[in-house]
């Protein structure tokens, strides 16, 4: 299952992948709408792409009567990407949303590096929303949490039913003449393929964590089908592909066509049988 990460499309660009996605995620939705962060807020850096978006957004009321409706004309699995400043904020959100049978899956953003942090703990968050909607809760986490794997366990025994691993590092780029930063917020979310091991990590740690019994998307700079089933081999039931899209509209298609020759070439007559194949050295 290959998906977007959220804030990689839009409505208007999200036509032009869909054919080549399995479900389309949408940009964050907050209670209220939010202008995004001052400019400049995107800077390359080695190996990645900085951001300070600032989860701009039209807010709940615009995107339900304007943007969702966009979207559903995909005829797709749909997923829903919510942000907010407290449980609810969130809880607001998903069960106005959740009414709506063209959403598939709600996706907590619990994590984004580049706005202030929700008061609440990621656990107060999904039991707010579960208590409102019965839609599939999945739950965004940062890879800087101390103990990524012991949130995840938290958020499941609240209600949640997967895990998205990961979202972007905290990051900063400085400019190489005047060495002032770059991003007008300074620090910003860093993406790309220097993610990738960390978001490996994360994957395989929750993986292990839940024993397997919960889906996992993973996602951090993957480029290439072999990254794909890398994050698949360490636990994901899907995969997301993020900044790669900013460059490449194709590589959803190409990715998955990759990845379903290095799967054949392993032995897997299809990529899912070698998800936790990472974890077989490890099984006592």
């Amino acid at each position: 299952m290959i998906l977007n990460a959220s804030g990689c499309l839009d409505a208007l660009t999200a036509p032009r992948v869909a054919r080549s996605l399995d479900a389309f995620v949408a940009k964050t939705i907050t209670p209220e709408p939010r202008p995004g962060n001052a400019q400049p807020r995107l800077a390359e850096s080695d190996f990645g792409l900085l951001n300070s978006i600032g989860l701009q957004n039209p807010g709940l009321d615009v995107f339900y009567a304007e943007v969702l409706p966009l979207l559903e004309e995909l005829e797709m699995p749909l997923w829903i990407s919510v942000g907010g400043s407290n449980a609810a904020d969130y809880a607001r959100i998903c069960e106005r949303i959740g009414e709506r049978d063209s959403v598939d899956v709600l996706e907590l953003n619990l994590s984004c590096p580049n706005v202030d942090p929700a008061a609440a703990g990621a656990a107060e968050i999904v039991a707010a929303c579960r208590a409102v909607s019965g839609k599939p809760l999945y739950a965004k986490l940062s890879p800087q949490l101390p103990d990524i794997a012991e949130v995840a366990t938290g958020v499941i025994e609240a209600g949640a039913s997967g895990l998205s691993l990961v979202n972007s590092l905290r990051g900063l780029v400085l400019d190489e003449w005047t060495l002032e930063p770059r991003l007008a917020r300074a620090v910003g979310g860093y993406s790309g393929a220097a993610l990738r091991p960390v978001a490996l990590a994360a994957v395989f740690s929750c993986y292990e964590a839940t024993k397997g019994t919960v889906p996992i998307v993973g996602m951090g700079g993957v480029q290439s089908g072999k990254h794909a089933l890398d994050l698949i081999a360490a636990g994901a039931s899907a995969v997301a592909l993020g900044s790669v899209l900013f460059g490449d509209l194709e590589a959803p298609e190409r990715v998955r066509s990759e990845l379903e020759e290095e799967a054949r070439a392993r032995g897997f007559e299809r990529p899912s049988e070698a998800r936790g194949a990472a974890h077989q050295p490890f099984a006592a």
